[in-house]
């Protein structure tokens, strides 16, 4: 490719912030609700081994929520600073902070990996584990091992939507998630690896697509951005602008871990284990449900990001005011369906004798948290116009109040103090959420205001 030429994807990111959002948000749906079904798939195979491999897996999803996040948020400080490098023609810049970008996620990763192999017993009896602590473990130092891959992967997805290109992500994510579906069965029941035949499937699909990515930036070479070590990469300022952004968005998610940890507590103390179970179950379904909504809010990153690198503060109401409005028509029609087929959905993680009993629960569950949905957006697009601007801490402290100080205070005083035990809890959530979203939304109308006054 010419070095001055401009992909598709760089010319979209530029023009109609409403047609950008669309159009990179669409492939960016597929793809993430390819790789929510593999999760879901993942969980009703599982759920096929009995309630306490369901449970082991619950009690693992925190830390790997916390490599997800860690992967997720250098991710967003790569796109952000990689897309405000390209909205200010700076492509030298957009290469260098690629590059950056990838030596440092796998510079952590070997010291994520040795710390979670090391501590995984002693954190599941931490977490309550209890009886399920085997299986936690057995799967969990499997899911660690991939720890290189899940990292580097995420940033290099991040590197393509930052340079508007998600239909590429959209295949590998796509492949992954369809290779995982297609193996685990064959893992867990055939050659009967049980819980560690799960998480063999999703390191034997991330091996496949690192090949595919690495093929595209090194071999093919047909992106805007080149991974080539001829930039510099002692530029410290791509760093301190990619960890400003990144270094907050994983904490973000880090405050998730922390919520689902916190809410496995309570839920083991007011109810028991198998409340753990219907929760881990019916979140998987409330992370499939809002995965358009997420998908949107990474394409607001980037064109936010191409926006402020370009100065064209006047894009930032269209583009915060667009993305919630769609975000909150598709939260509503989610929020229909998951109420008509909250029985028939909670099936599929009880069709096993073991699970059986969880039916009622779950279907109760996912009828709560259609309350829920429609309050996401605003949320959602408010922290990724401060990410995409590069107000890390900004959309830190707007998820701090939101995760930590409305949903967990909301869930302890019903589920505990109040005693309404675990559908105490559940209401807590959606509580929080709607408190989080009201502030959000406030909050960065107030910041758009001030960056046009004063632009």
């Amino acid at each position: 490719m010419n070095s001055s030429q401009e992909t598709e994807g760089v010319n979209l990111l530029k023009g109609d912030p409403k047609v950008a959002i669309l159009k990179l948000s669409i492939p960016m749906i597929i793809a993430m609700l390819l790789m929510s079904t593999y999760n879901l798939v993942n969980a009703v195979w599982v759920a096929g081994l009995g309630s306490d491999a369901l449970a082991a897996v619950g009690f693992i999803t925190p830390l790997f929520m916390v490599l997800i996040g860690l992967g997720n948020g250098l991710g967003a400080g790569a796109t952000s600073v990689i897309a405000r490098r390209i909205g200010a023609g700076d492509r030298d810049g957009a290469n260098g902070a690629a590059m950056q970008a990838i030596l440092l996620v796998l510079g952590i990763s070997v010291v994520i990996t040795v710390l979670l192999i090391a501590l995984s017993r002693p954190l599941m009896l931490l977490f309550g584990a209890g009886k399920t602590v085997d299986l936690a473990v057995e799967y969990g130092n499997i899911v660690f091992l991939g720890t290189v891959l899940i990292l580097f992967t995420n940033v290099v997805y991040a590197i393509l939507r930052a340079e508007g290109d998600t239909k590429r992500t959209m295949y590998v994510m796509g492949a992954s998630s369809i290779l995982n579906i297609i193996l685990d069965p064959i893992l867990i029941y055939y050659f009967k690896m049980g819980i560690a035949g799960a998480a063999w499937g999703m390191i034997v699909s991330l091996i496949l697509v690192t090949v595919v990515l690495l093929y595209w930036f090194l071999i093919k070479k047909d992106t805007y951005v080149n991974l080539s070590w001829n930039v510099n990469l002692k530029e410290a300022k791509n760093i301190r602008d990619i960890l400003a952004v990144g270094l907050p968005a994983s904490c973000e998610f880090f405050l998730m871990s922390f919520l689902a940890i916190f809410i496995n507590a309570m839920l083991v103390m007011v109810s028991g284990t198998d409340a753990v179970a219907v929760y881990t179950a019916g979140w998987r379904v409330v992370f499939f449900a809002i995965i358009p909504l997420v998908a949107i809010s990474t394409s607001v990153v980037s064109v936010t990001g191409a926006a402020y690198g370009g100065r064209h503060f006047e894009k930032f109401p269209v583009i915060h005011s667009f993305s919630i409005l769609l975000g909150i028509g598709i939260a509503i029609a989610i929020s229909i369906l998951t109420w008509v087929f909250a029985s028939q959905i909670s099936f599929i993680f009880t069709y096993s004798a073991e699970g059986a009993h969880l039916a009622p629960a779950i279907a109760s569950f996912l009828a709560t948290m259609c309350i829920f949905y429609p309050f996401v957006p605003p949320g959602i697009m408010s922290s990724s116009i401060f990410q995409g601007t590069g107000r890390g801490i900004s959309s830190l402290i707007l998820n701090v109040l939101r995760n930590m100080v409305f949903m967990a205070s909301s869930a302890y005083l019903l589920g505990v103090v109040f005693g309404l035990g675990e559908h105490g809890v559940w209401y807590g959530i959606v509580i929080g959420d709607i408190l989080g979203g009201i502030v959000g939304y406030i909050w960065v109308r107030m910041y758009i205001s001030r960056l046009m006054r004063y632009a």
